[in-house]
């Protein structure tokens, strides 16, 4: 599903989207923005508040998936959802319809009461959901993907099967490159990030006065 351009009408500001592939260190990227004061809008995040006990998104999963998919408590039972879509095209496509117009538009809500120069929108699976140049730049998180593989399994403690599966189905790291505005490396040290993302937030401040 192909997400239009994000375009806020309340305001104007550079709109920058954040990828990157599995442990790739979007998390860490976008926080160190965060601390400099630039507003962070996270998908992943919007998506789980969408699909909390009561929210019309989870209604409609589980009249599609099946009341398999919920918790005892109620809430929805992740692991059990991405086994169900994760080698299914058809039904992720499914999942995506339900949910992408409503991030798309909850996005949309969270820029749209922002007063800034530029925001991070954090978009994981940005080519993987057929998006194309969303916002004004597009930054990706970038390392090899061997060391990709070894934080995940430190992260998540994952079998090296389960790593390689889920890389195999995301987009291939040249992919990325390829349509990457600016690219942070997240080969070394957490000091080396921390340089990259003031360099980068100094020439977003720049570009967004020219806006």
């Amino acid at each position: 599903m192909v997400w239009p351009r994000l375009t806020t009408t309340e305001n104007s500001m550079l709109i920058v989207t954040l990828t990157g592939g599995i442990g790739s260190g979007k998390t860490t990227v976008s926080r160190q923005f965060e601390q400099l004061g630039v507003p962070v809008v996270d998908t992943d995040l919007l998506a789980r508040e969408l699909v909390e006990p009561g929210e019309v998104a989870l209604d409609e999963i589980c009249q599609h998936f099946g009341q398999q998919v919920l918790n005892h408590d109620g809430t929805l039972n992740r692991a059990e959802l991405r086994g169900l879509v994760f080698n299914a095209p058809d039904e992720r496509k499914i999942l995506e319809k339900i949910l992408h117009p409503r991030i798309r538009q909850l996005t949309l809500e969270r820029l749209d009461a922002l007063k800034c120069s530029y925001a991070i929108v954090v978009i994981p699976l940005l080519l993987e959901s057929g998006m194309v140049n969303p916002g004004d730049r597009t930054l990706v998180v970038d390392l090899p993907v061997e060391q990709q593989k070894k934080r995940v399994q430190a992260r998540d403690g994952s079998s090296q099967q389960q790593i390689e599966q889920i890389i195999q189905a995301q987009t291939a790291r040249q992919q990325r490159l390829d349509v990457a505005d600016d690219v942070i490396d997240n080969s070394s040290t957490a000091d080396k990030i921390k340089i990259q993302v003031e360099q980068l937030h100094q020439h977003y401040l720049m570009l967004a006065k020219k806006e």
